[in-house]
């Protein structure tokens, strides 16, 4: 049976540091609480109230005033050492979001089969801005080592996933992310905007993208997007196997699948969008 991330230990993550939150609007009481909250990351689950003022640019006074409304809500939480925590209340609230935990339990049976065909990692994400953001991973014990765990970003031009939901994002999109910085990882990573243009064209020409070596150098993804009800692409899922050996041509038809079983779960229909 596959193991899910939140019961796998996450790999250590390689150096990519997504951009942290503009703290422009922090002056505004919403932005004060928001500042408080983007402190929190997932290195740096527990916090000291210090810890809090320093990470969210605001003065101690501010912020114990703040994160005491917020424990009292039940946003953070404060364990015996006085370290605070993203407390159960934000994990009801976030557990309503379409692109979340919803479109993860609708995805959960088509991932599961498309583990059960590989028996490698397979992914499910959907784009944020310029990153993907990762909302489901399944794992065997024997598949080849990813940098991933649920709530990880990446960037787009770095991941499978990343490209497919690029590559089927409108023009103007596609043309900003294209015109970079493009990130590097390994001497692979697509940096190169000419070469990045032609790879999102292939992607929509054939209905999957492929990304080899792009993150770590022994690993290759096969993603394919996933629809909404009427068409647009919502999410990709993407299995990740050892680059070496790899069988695409086997690998593109099961990916393709799982994507097409879980547009249709969540209401696509031929037809409705390409």
């Amino acid at each position: 049976m596959p193991m899910t991330a939140d019961t796998v230990p996450s790999p250590t993550p390689p150096p990519y540091s997504p951009s942290p939150p503009s703290l422009s609007s922090a002056r505004s009481a919403p932005g004060r609480l928001l500042a408080v909250l983007a402190a929190f990351d997932h290195e740096h689950p527990a916090l000291c109230l210090t810890d809090i003022s320093r990470r969210s640019g605001l003065t101690l006074t501010t912020t114990h005033r703040l994160v005491g409304a917020l424990t009292e809500w039940g946003a953070l939480e404060r364990d015996g050492s006085g370290v605070y925590h993203v407390g159960l209340r934000l994990w009801e609230v976030a557990a309503l979001a379409p692109r979340g935990l919803a479109l993860r339990q609708i995805a959960l049976p088509y991932l599961e089969d498309l583990y059960e065909a590989t028996h490698e990692n397979v992914q499910l994400a959907v784009r944020d801005g310029g990153e993907v953001v990762y909302i489901e991973w399944l794992s065997g014990r024997s598949a080849v080592g990813v940098h991933i765990r649920v709530g990880a970003r990446w960037p787009l031009h770095a991941t499978g996933v990343g490209l497919a939901l690029l590559a089927h994002s409108d023009p103007a999109s596609q043309e900003e992310y294209c015109a970079g910085p493009l990130a590097g990882f390994t001497p692979y990573t697509l940096t190169d905007g000419a070469r990045l243009r032609r790879v999102l064209a292939e992607v929509r020409r054939t209905g999957a993208a492929v990304s080899s070596r792009q993150v770590t150098d022994d690993a290759l993804s096969v993603a394919a997007p996933v629809r909404g009800r009427d068409g647009t692409v919502v999410a990709a899922v993407s299995v990740v196997v050892p680059e070496a050996g790899a069988q695409v041509p086997a690998l593109i038809p099961a990916v393709r699948l799982a994507a097409r079983g879980i547009s249709r779960a969540l209401g696509w229909q031929p037809g409705t969008g390409s």
